[in-house]
């Protein structure tokens, strides 16, 4: 379980790396040009934090995955990173549209992936809780 971890920890830092690229590739400038301003700063302030919390867990998984297996401080983090990505895997299907994703096989692959990625996310952590 703990090269699991650590693996889920260098995912998410690579995770948190890719964000750099998303106001371009999802073309921010143009889409938020309509936003006020304060609505157009909000989405780039809360890009930047979520890549950074996504960062520092993958730190946390780096540097203390024996803290998170063996404690039960470590546990009770596990139990909340495990529902946070079990919520995360419910919006891939029940929050965005198949619109997004239906018929473009990019998206599509994309969309498998993250899925993929979520589900493991969610049974890792809520496995490291559960299992004595």
């Amino acid at each position: 379980m703990e090269v699991q971890i650590k693996l889920i920890g260098g995912l998410f830092i690579l995770l948190a790396f890719m964000h750099i690229f998303f106001p371009k590739y999802f073309e921010w400038k143009q889409d938020l040009a309509a936003l006020s301003l304060i609505n157009r700063q909000m989405m780039h302030v809360h890009l930047f934090f979520l890549a950074l919390a996504i960062f520092l867990l993958g730190l946390l998984c780096l540097t203390s995955s024996g803290a998170l297996l063996n404690t039960a401080f470590g546990k009770r983090i596990s139990l909340g990173l495990g529902i946070f990505w079990a919520a995360r895997l419910y919006a891939q299907f029940f929050v965005y549209s198949k619109k997004l994703w239906k018929g473009k096989p990019f998206e599509t692959t994309v969309h498998i992936l993250f899925s993929l990625f979520w589900a493991y996310l969610a049974t890792i952590f809520l496995l490291n809780y559960f299992w004595p």
